[in-house]
């Protein structure tokens, strides 16, 4: 994602642009306090309703936690009413009926249009969606008390072409907020995912607009004190997290639990172990050469040869050198899209070239080999480099292991284990490294610093293997049969004098 700049000519700045630009049918924002996005949203929705139909124009309707809420937003539609220059009725109070409540009447307020549509804030009650018809927008979705009741209602508009917007800060890691976050970065929900913090917010503007709004000289200092009172004020260092971090609270303890671990446990999966001393490391490196070579041949081929050809195969590695180990876990992607680990490496004390030797000889021989997504994070970065150098970049992808990239990747990989579509080496060290996963402060499901075994031998090293292997199941890589049309001659079944004439890869003779 690239940053916009501030420009003080501009109505948005760049997160809300991206908000507004983003026209998936169903959108959810976690979001700081206090951004303006919802503010951003009300232009989007005078843009809907002031349309015409033929110009698919339609309803807007906003649901809000409270009534100051809906006051506000339809005061900010009005106001982008004004700037876009549309037609639009004053703000009105209309009495609304729920018919879900014994025909109790409700006030609701509502903007209408030359164009026939309406811009109209209702009462977090579902019913009151009940027989509509438009795009709706829930705001602080994370407050509300029946949220799966609203966007029940909410979602039944979809299927005549309505788009459904969710914005909320958090409110617990156990909210229904957050869990459809966190599914929908796992791919079970269709969901378009954006995140603001307030560094996000201010780094694209956002106290620079506000010291333009209030007549102030901005200066970094100034935002930097701004930034540290609000977090300050806060009553917990969670309660700031949460507010204006995008970080559930709530959070800790172990990010997947012992049985799930263990029902995707099979003991079909195979781990093959290479540890090497120091005296071995310093021997010449055609001797290193040749003995691992001897490895892959003896140790190695038999468990590659006994891969179906049947399936697509995929690869995930974390590096290591000498302190840690470096885990490449082989997927078999099944007919079902279900992932089956038939065999994951651990090598110990492996030299860079060795480990690329291996790492070579394993993906040569990996039936249909769709992808692999390898750590290139510190010391990996030589050995990803030299990948993707061999196989291309279609096929390989060098992977810097971030705290986004845990954000992003974890749930999906926790998906499989949930929805029991992956089985995996029924191994005790794996499960060590499984259960290693953490939520940490931040609300990021990671590795935590420090050995991670009783032995102190390892950090949690096979479950990021899992999870590139995971990412790179996901990948449409392979490689291209080739089969020549046969000749005229061939064809005839007449001798082709030209044999000796043969076509090379650039097709030239």
């Amino acid at each position: 994602m690239q940053l916009v700049e501030f420009n003080p000519d501009e109505l948005l700045l760049g997160y809300q642009k991206r908000w507004v630009a983003d026209d998936a049918p169903l959108k959810i924002a976690e979001k700081s306090r206090r951004t303006g996005l919802t503010w951003a949203e009300a232009s989007d929705a005078v843009l809907s309703a002031s349309k015409g139909r033929s110009s698919q124009g339609t309803n807007h309707f906003y649901v809000g936690s409270n009534k100051e809420m809906a006051r506000e937003f339809i005061d900010a539609a009005a106001m982008w009413a004004k700037a876009f220059d549309k037609a639009a009725g004053d703000i009105q109070e209309e009495v609304f009926v729920d018919e879900g409540q014994e025909g109790k009447e409700i006030l609701t307020f509502v903007i209408h249009f030359a164009s026939g549509f309406k811009i109209q804030a209702l009462s977090s009650k579902p019913s009151n969606l009940r027989g509509m018809q438009g795009n709706v927008t829930i705001d602080e979705a994370a407050f509300h008390e029946q949220l799966a009741e609203v966007l029940k209602a909410a979602l039944a508009l979809t299927m005549w072409g309505a788009k459904i917007r969710i914005i909320s800060t958090h409110n617990g890691d156990g909210n229904l907020f957050n869990q459809l976050i966190e599914d929908s970065r796992a791919g079970k929900k269709r969901y378009s995912v954006h995140r603001i913090t307030l560094d996000d917010a201010c780094a694209e503007g956002l106290y620079q607009r506000i010291c333009q709004v209030r007549g102030i000289q901005w200066t970094q200092a100034l935002e930097d004190d701004w930034k540290a009172g609000l977090l300050k004020d806060t009553a917990s260092e969670e309660d700031a997290l949460e507010e204006y971090c995008c970080v559930p609270k709530s959070g800790g303890g172990a990010y997947l639990n012992r049985a799930i671990i263990e029902k995707a446990m099979q003991p079909q999966g195979q781990v093959l172990r290479l540890k090497k001393d120091n005296a071995w490391n310093a021997m010449a490196e055609h001797l290193r050469s040749a003995d691992i070579k001897d490895w892959c041949q003896e140790v190695l081929l038999p468990w590659l040869e006994s891969l179906s050809a049947d399936y697509r195969h995929c690869l995930g590695e974390d590096f290591a050198r000498k302190g840690d180990l470096t885990c490449l876990w082989v997927g078999q992607i099944n007919q079902d899209l279900s992932i089956h680990v038939p065999l994951a490496v651990e090598l110990k004390n492996i030299p860079y070239r060795q480990q690329e030797q291996i790492l070579f000889y394993l993906i040569d021989r990996l039936p249909r080999f769709v992808g692999a997504q390898l750590d290139a994070t510190g010391n990996g970065d030589y050995l990803a480099e030299q990948t993707v150098e061999k196989y291309g970049v279609g096929l390989v992808e060098a992977v810097k292991i971030t705290e986004n990239w845990y954000r992003e990747n974890m749930p999906r990989m926790k998906a499989h284990f949930e929805d029991f579509t992956i089985t995996i080496p029924k191994d005790a060290d794996i499960m060590d490294d499984l259960r290693a996963l953490q939520i940490n402060a931040r609300g990021v499901p990671s590795i935590p610093q420090g050995k991670t075994d009783q032995a102190k031998d390892r950090h949690g090293d096979s479950a990021v293997a899992c999870c590139m292997m995971v990412a790179a199941s996901q990948m449409e890589g392979g490689e291209i049969a080739f089969t020549p049309l046969p000749s005229k001659q061939e064809r005839w079944g007449k001798p082709n004098h030209n044999d000796d004439f043969k076509i090379d890869q650039s097709g030239c003779y």
